[in-house]
């Protein structure tokens, strides 16, 4: 989520996320067995293996980094998970625009949502991409995982709270014990992609799967990695799932910055066939240049992470004065061109669950004043560390001139998602920090949205250095309650009750949601549907 969350999330959006560990690879270093992983082109120029026709290339431009984790049970990095939902496999995946779960490695889906077993059966002939069979061992192998109490991943928290174990009952059978009825739970499977066990058990395999080692049993094989550059990947000919890949090959770009990432996609003579994260200034003339683009909305936000543990920011009133004093119409106005709306609760106003919060951060200098005031702050300064994805970068002078109106002194310090994110692993000390995060990238579903980014083990928990608090040890409590509760209709009140806890409190929430767009060029592809998320889905286009 950080790109996005974290976006390319942020998490965190991308946003591109880190992981827990916040390593990075120059470059893959992949083992020689691995022929589908093996060097590539470096130029984002280059197409890789060319082609013609309907063999040709097919070029994407992903406006986020492509230098974050690529291990599934870590990473929220834009990039990574897009494409990864191409590589890898769930028992289940999703649908990436209804969200409707669908068989993918297992044969069907369970016919009881309510019961505390399912019971999986694993497609005939599946193999990954080294040849090697798709086995129940692999996927209890994944599980284990996830569920390892030693073991911090950002999956965990999607499951733990409701998955007791995965059990193997023969070579192509496995078995999901729940706690308690949990339905949501199977959406959720789509976010534990099965790994292979004889690749990544072996010493330090998770460590190459951060820099980028990639094997799964989906329709496309990566075929090389280049952080910083481009990710190629060719039609996996073994794969015999439901989504067949319709390109011979892929080349995905990466290019953060706006400029070249629209030159990338324009005229006569472009370079590249689709993008996402099409700044709102370029859309009349990409479309008047015979692009289709296209966005939705969604979680996609601007947010703002304050350090409690540096002050003033454990004054739950001076987080709010800061939000109180962000001209969030001026922003959507400005900087989204009307492609957004000022956040009314920490969900979006079309996510099902949305309530109006009863703290609400409408456009009040006044009352921030009067915020800093009472809590004995003068002559504030504070330094943003901001994340460089193009549209947060055009949002940030509208809160930067808002604090300056009430006598905060601002400094803006954009930089690289995975520098700001390094930082905030390596636990360097930071005020304020503003990114991009979608957790709509791992699902829609309130309960997982809110522990994506609250819980007292959460990575968001460690970066706020909020999770000892007396407010956030009940809130955590809260939210337990509100994961066991069998009732929807109370469920969705529970939720909505402490999601009014964390809006007043304002560690981290969001500012604006906004529309994500993509353009593409439909002279040359079909079956394209944006995403209210950052990255592209390309498993059910085509060459037109």
């Amino acid at each position: 989520m950080r790109d996005d969350v974290t976006h390319g999330v942020p998490a965190p959006r991308r946003r591109s996320f880190l992981t827990y560990t916040g390593a990075l690879g120059a470059a893959a270093v992949l083992p020689p067995a691995l022929a589908g992983c093996s060097a590539g082109p470096e130029s984002t120029n280059d197409t890789g293996s060319g082609g013609s026709g309907k063999d040709r290339t097919l070029t994407a431009v992903i406006g986020y980094g492509n230098d974050g984790s690529w291990d599934p049970t870590q990473t929220a990095s834009a990039f990574a998970m897009a494409a990864n939902n191409h590589i890898y496999e769930g028992l289940l995946d999703t649908d990436p625009i209804s969200r409707v779960p669908y068989p993918a490695l297992a044969t069907t889906v369970p016919t009881d949502p309510n019961a505390t077993t399912w019971r999986f059966t694993l497609r005939s002939g599946a193999t990954f991409h080294d040849g090697k069979p798709v086995t129940a061992d692999d996927v209890v192998f994944v599980f284990d995982r996830i569920l390892d109490p030693k073991t911090q991943t950002l999956t965990k928290g999607f499951f733990v709270s409701w998955l007791k174990e995965a059990r193997k009952v023969d070579a192509r059978t496995v078995e999901l014990v729940l706690k308690f009825p949990f339905p949501d739970g199977l959406a959720r499977l789509t976010l534990a992609k099965v790994m292979p066990k004889h690749v990544f058990s072996r010493p330090g395999a998770w460590d190459d799967a951060i820099k980028g080692l990639a094997v799964g049993s989906g329709p496309y094989r990566q075929t090389a990695h280049h952080p910083k550059s481009n990710t190629t990947f060719e039609a996996f000919a073994a794969y015999n799932g439901p989504r067949k890949p319709a390109f011979k090959r892929m080349n995905w770009l990466t290019i953060v910055d706006a400029a070249p990432r629209v030159a990338k996609i324009s005229g006569t003579g472009a370079g590249a066939q689709i993008a996402d994260n099409i700044p709102y200034a370029n859309i009349a003339r990409l479309e008047q240049g015979g692009l289709k683009v296209a966005g939705g909305a969604g979680m996609n936000n601007l947010f703002l992470m304050f350090n409690t543990q540096h002050k003033p920011f454990d004054d739950v009133r001076v987080r709010q004065a800061l939000h109180y004093a962000i001209d969030t119409e001026k922003m959507v106005r400005v900087a989204l061109k009307g492609h957004g709306k000022p956040a009314s609760s920490f969900l979006n106003e079309d996510n099902p669950s949305h309530r109006r919060a009863k703290t609400v951060y409408d456009y009040d200098p006044a009352k921030a004043r009067a915020l800093l005031k009472a809590a004995g702050v003068k002559g504030l300064k504070v330094e943003i560390l901001a994340v460089n994805v193009s549209w947060i970068v055009d949002c940030l002078p509208t809160v930067k001139s808002s604090w300056d109106a009430i006598g905060v002194e601002t400094t803006l310090a954009p930089q690289e998602t995975t520098a700001v994110f390094t930082k905030m692993d390596q636990k360097q000390d930071y005020q304020v920090v503003a990114a991009a995060s979608n957790p709509n990238q791992f699902g829609l579903d309130a309960d997982l949205v809110m522990h994506y980014n609250y819980g007292p083990d959460n990575l968001w928990m460690h970066y706020t250095r909020w999770s000892g608090d007396a407010v956030a040890r009940q809130l955590f409590k809260d939210m337990d309650r509100a994961t066991r509760e069998p009732d929807p209709a109370k469920k969705k009140a529970m939720i909505q009750d402490y999601i009014d806890v964390v809006a007043e409190q304002a560690v981290l929430y969001p500012v604006v949601h906004n529309e994500l767009m993509t353009a593409w060029d439909p002279r040359k592809l079909t079956g394209i549907r944006p995403q209210p998320y950052p990255g592209i889905n390309l498993l059910q286009a085509a060459w037109t």
